[in-house]
């Protein structure tokens, strides 16, 4: 999409008092400080980092200059952000977005909404035009369940709850499970040669989930080089007959989030077996082996997030293994 049509849904500089214009790399600092400072007061869960937003703006799907926004103050400190995300053959886009804890209740939310809802309406007009998708705009934007303002601010706009996750933790301070992995496995530290074969792995254990979408190499590749992910806290599960990835648990963990939430947490960011290998034991013998490397490395928690209507039992799992709901998160859409 050409910088001009993206131009043209900017929100109102008078009814805001803020000048926008689309995220570059030279706002990095500035942007991040926003968000920092903005999560110093709501205290959720996660929130971007810098290095997110590097990733952010490298998108050759999700061009920062059509799907990006900031809005600035009179002295250019950022204010306010909004940001979209869309794959090409996807039937939906999710959004982002935070303003400023001092600038908030000004309407400067509904008009960073509203663009996105603009710009998501302009990318399903040309993905539809290039075939790629017969799909009609929709989109998702996930909150955690304690930021009540947030959920005040979409259902103002016509935005329903169609699905809530669980942050869940397990503490490591107490006896950790054993879970071995039967016959004609076998358990790797993940290593680079690895990541494509993983990445097709999590393409066809996450088929049947719901708002998934399979990942192509550019969006694994962000996965993969995330800033906090942990490789050496990372596994595979190989058959050993053929040599294929089976399953895996991608780990991270956030040092800023161990100083902000008061303790060491190692996070599983994704955790996927194939569909033809399930009812084996693969998941409970890759959370076992996270729990005992998270441990050695000093972590207090395992942690990790999971869809409560998931379709493989996986909260029934978690549960088993000493995990506990702390935290609900929802994911609100609509029909555009």
């Amino acid at each position: 999409m050409p910088f001009e049509a993206a131009s043209q849904a900017m929100p109102d500089v008078v009814v805001t008092g803020l000048q926008w214009r689309p995220a570059s790399m030279g706002d990095l600092d500035n942007w991040a400080g926003l968000i920092a400072r903005t999560a110093a007061v709501e205290r959720p869960a996660w929130y971007e980092k810098r290095g997110d937003l590097v990733h952010v703006l490298e998108s050759s799907k999700n061009p920062p200059q059509a799907s990006t926004l900031l809005g600035f103050d009179a002295d250019g400190v950022a204010r306010a952000y909004g940001r979209i995300t869309k794959n090409p053959d996807g039937d939906k886009a999710t959004g982002m977005a935070c303003v400023d804890p001092e600038w908030q209740q000004r309407g400067i939310g509904s008009a960073v909404l509203v663009w996105q809802e603009e710009q998501v309406r302009r990318r399903f007009d040309d993905d539809q035009a290039a075939g790629h998708t017969t799909a009609p705009p929709r989109l998702r934007i996930q909150t955690e369940e304690q930021h009540e303002h947030q959920a005040a601010l979409l259902m103002g706009h016509g935005y329903g709850a169609v699905r809530w996750f669980n942050e869940m933790h397990r503490p490591l301070s107490t006896e950790l499970p054993h879970a071995p992995l039967g016959g004609g496995l076998e358990l790797r530290t993940l290593e680079p040669s690895l990541f494509e074969p993983v990445r097709q792995a999590h393409n066809d254990a996450f088929r049947d989930h719901w708002g998934s979408e399979p990942r192509d190499e550019e969006s694994w590749r962000f996965t993969i080089g995330e800033p906090t992910a942990r490789h050496d806290l990372s596994t595979v599960v190989l058959d050993q007959a053929t040599g294929d990835v089976v399953g895996y648990q991608l780990a991270s963990h956030d040092p800023d989030a161990a100083r902000d939430r008061g303790f060491k947490e190692g996070y599983t960011e994704l955790l996927g077996v194939r569909r033809a290998y399930r009812g084996r034991g693969i998941a409970q013998a890759l959370l076992a082996d996270a729990m005992s490397r998270y441990s050695q490395a000093g972590m207090d928690v395992a942690s990790l997030d999971v869809d409560s209507a998931n379709p493989t039992g996986a909260l029934e799992l978690y549960l088993g293994m000493g995990y506990q709901p702390v935290n609900r998160s929802m994911t609100w859409e609509k029909m555009l």
